[in-house]
């Protein structure tokens, strides 16, 4: 494919695109294909001789889209939103043009810099500390990580390396003895997503998954006794992940008393808001983060809610220092002149190479503007409000946990049964598609508003489908 080739076909594949987004409500949301459905559409090797465009082109709608679950689609209900705009797929197509790989500040001087101001700029939509931003002259600041799984990772990984280094002084090892790391013990509330786990696991540490509250939050209470009992049989408490929005129901760690906590403890606090990060920007919502000075990281997803496409999720630090201590090999051919001016960021993830991600976030930003993307956050509440009152309206239905951004959690009332079969008869018609959850032995089903599209008639259209199947459901008891 030539520049002239490329244009035409670019052109070609922008007006797929936008057909596609535009008139995604006449696609069911989740696909109707069984598994190994793609290998028969497709031969078993690669073509020996190039061709054409047009070919691949009609492949699209034969091959690849009956296989696709639409999370764009008004219909689409389940998990959290991945955000999608065409001011980010337009940043892309830059990105992917530019196609650097930036490593260090030398790889690509644009890509850190651009990378420090938009961190800044999200840093005070969010109203975060002084300690967070770049410009303060200290040792905080933004990077954008590829998940909050990522954050996580990085922010326990870093949390254990300083623990290490405070324990072991002049005999710290990257390898230390096994005795110390075994006792070594993070903590996270039941309610937390499960790659807080999972990060626990790769750092071969110790998880502490606590109980919460009647709000499904985690409390100081619980968290300053989990410490005692392990500190008393001789473990070492050292990291504490608070969420802010979980999977699950959407409820929310308490941060102050969790923080205190832990600046007492000398344990390293780090929130996961994937989710519900993005609506702080709104001043409404913004309370729910108050105790984020207590942090020692804070991570959020715009690509959840803030219109910027996957994958861009991005963390703070109070001190950039301690993800380096646990991330930086700095041989020769990495090394260039203007080391220690500006951040090389492979050293605040895993990662070494990263993509141009700081250009979705600056383009949309800068199309949306801030009071844009808050009337964005608010019409996506205002839809779940609108959908937790018809189902208070309906007798045989109840309301699990509170609503307080754009997830509802609900259930028939009876059998966790029951509700299964609800959740099986929904995904099964096809024509909206939820995912449950499970907390305290409760199963319910668990409505979100995902797409960007998603109008008040598209809530009323999923209701009357739920509606109409519970009939189905409860008829069939």
């Amino acid at each position: 494919m030539d520049a002239e080739e490329f244009r035409r076909c670019g052109k070609q594949m922008v007006d797929y695109v936008a057909d596609y987004l535009e008139n995604i409500r006449d696609r069911r949301p989740f696909p109707d294909v069984s598994p190994g459905y793609l290998k028969d559409l497709i031969p078993d090797k690669a073509p020996d001789e190039a061709e054409k465009w047009e070919d691949v082109m009609k492949d699209i709608e034969r091959v690849i889209m009956p296989g696709v679950t639409h999370w764009h689609s008004p219909q689409f209900h389940a998990y959290f939103p991945t955000a999608n705009s065409y001011s980010a797929i337009v940043a892309d197509i830059l990105s992917d043009a530019i196609g650097c790989i930036g490593f260090t500040w030398a790889s690509s001087p644009a890509c850190t810099e651009l990378e420090m101001v938009v961190l800044d700029w999200l840093a005070k939509m969010l109203d975060l500390p002084d300690c967070f931003f770049h410009s303060s002259q200290g040792q905080g600041g933004g990077v954008i990580q590829g998940t909050a799984s990522e954050a996580t990772l990085v922010a326990l990984l870093s949390a254990r390396t300083q623990h290490l280094r405070q324990i072991l002084g002049d005999k710290f090892s990257h390898s230390p003895d096994e005795g110390i790391i075994n006792k070594m013990v993070a903590y996270c509330s039941i309610q937390a997503h499960s790659s807080v786990e999972r990060a626990a696991l790769i750092g071969a540490v110790k998880i502490r998954l606590l109980e919460t509250d009647g709000k499904y939050s985690l409390r100081g209470e619980t968290l300053q006794r989990a410490i005692e009992k392990d500190r008393a049989e001789g473990l070492i408490p050292f990291f504490v992940c608070a969420t802010l929005g979980t999977t699950s129901i959407c409820s929310f760690d308490n941060v102050l008393e969790l923080g205190a906590i832990c600046e007492r403890e000398g344990l390293w606090m780090h929130i996961d808001a994937a989710y519900a990060g993005s609506a702080f920007i709104c001043p409404e919502f913004r309370p729910l983060l108050n105790g984020v000075e207590r942090a020692m990281s804070f991570n959020f997803n715009p690509h959840k809610w803030l219109q910027v496409n996957f994958d861009c999720s991005t963390m703070w630090v109070k001190d950039s220092r301690l993800l380096s201590d646990a991330f930086n090999v700095d041989p020769l051919y990495l090394k260039h002149d203007n080391q220690g001016s500006m951040p090389d960021f492979r050293h605040w993830h895993i990662p070494l190479g990263r993509r141009f991600r700081s250009l979705k976030i600056w383009f949309v930003l800068r199309l949306y503007g801030v009071t844009g993307l808050q009337a964005y956050i608010r019409k996506d509440v205002k839809l779940a409000h609108q959908f937790e009152d018809l189902v208070k309206a309906d007798q045989r239905f109840e309301i699990f946990g509170d609503v307080v951004l754009a997830l509802v959690c609900f259930r028939l009332k009876g059998s966790n049964e029951v509700n299964e079969r609800l959740l099986k008869t929904i995904n099964a018609d096809r024509r909206i598609h939820l995912v449950p959850a499970k907390v305290n032995d409760t199963f319910f089903l668990r409505f979100a508003v995902c797409a960007s599209r998603t109008q008040p008639g598209d809530v009323e259209f999923a209701w009357k489908v739920i509606q109409e199947l519970a009939e189905k459901t409860c008829n069939n008891i």
